[in-house]
């Protein structure tokens, strides 16, 4: 299935790249730019069915907790190619977001035709996820969990803390996760063998692992000679917005066990 992509896609996109130059000098401006109480929110044009048009999701960013408390470009980026790959891509997946932060991306293959999701960061972001599930209404399929990188228990079973609730539960079985999403993990030089330790336990041969990148600084190479250790990968190639976040150094990759 086609998806039609529009004009103000390519520009909400834009926006958010030139948002980020400035958050890197203020990360808390984002806080004095958004209306009702630091309230974003997004709309994602296509042509699929089963999901609501136009595919609107409403955020609530902060930026107290850190650079996860707020929305980030090659978020946007991956969430955009998830609607653009159509209403089956996710249908009966398991799918766990690494790094989620407001969970932009979870919130979108939540919508998508009887996907399950489940959307990871550290403790102090986990508020701002549940709040935003809270929000759009996807409480029956999309899950709020605490996940340290590396900090991965031992076969044969994975367990989350499910945020709602409050009690460990079973959700599927260790390690292998249908479909693993990152967007814009690749930022605090320290946690880069934590990243690529916990994309290696969580993965199996058969994991699909969608991973969006924006180049910031040469140290980064260095994350890369980790990664290829463990993963292969090559760039997606079937995004019409490829070239454009390209010129931004943005790249989404798709990851392979080796």
């Amino acid at each position: 299935m086609g998806v039609r992509v529009e004009p103000s896609s390519k520009e909400a996109v834009a926006e958010l790249i030139r948002d980020e130059e400035l958050d890197t000098q203020d990360p808390l401006r984002h806080l004095m730019d958004l209306e009702d109480g630091g309230i974003l929110k997004l709309s994602f044009s296509h042509d699929l069915a089963g999901v609501p048009r136009p595919l609107e999701i409403t955020l609530a960013v902060d930026a107290s907790p850190g650079c996860g408390g707020i929305a980030w470009p090659a978020g946007q980026i991956l969430a955009t190619y998830l609607v653009q790959r159509g209403s089956d891509c996710l249908r009966k997946k398991n799918v766990l977001e690494l790094g989620a932060g407001t969970g932009l991306v979870g919130l979108v293959a939540g919508h998508l035709p009887e996907s399950r999701v489940w959307i990871t960061d550290q403790e102090p972001i986990l508020p701002i996820m549940q709040k935003n599930v809270q929000m759009n209404r996807l409480t029956e399929n999309v899950f709020v969990a605490k996940l340290d990188w590396c900090v991965v228990p031992a076969p044969p079973t994975f367990r989350f803390l499910d945020y709602f609730s409050g009690a460990f539960r079973r959700l599927f079985q260790y390690p292998n996760q249908d479909i693993i999403l990152a967007a814009d993990c690749v930022y605090f030089e320290p946690a880069f063998p934590l990243l690529v330790e916990t994309l290696d336990e969580l993965s199996g041969t058969s994991t699909e692992i969608l991973f969006c990148y924006k180049k910031r600084r040469k140290a980064d190479k260095r994350f890369f000679n980790m990664l290829k250790k463990r993963f292969r990968w090559e760039e997606v190639m079937d995004d019409p917005n490829r070239e454009f976040y390209n010129k931004e150094a943005i790249t989404l990759m798709r990851l392979f066990k080796r």
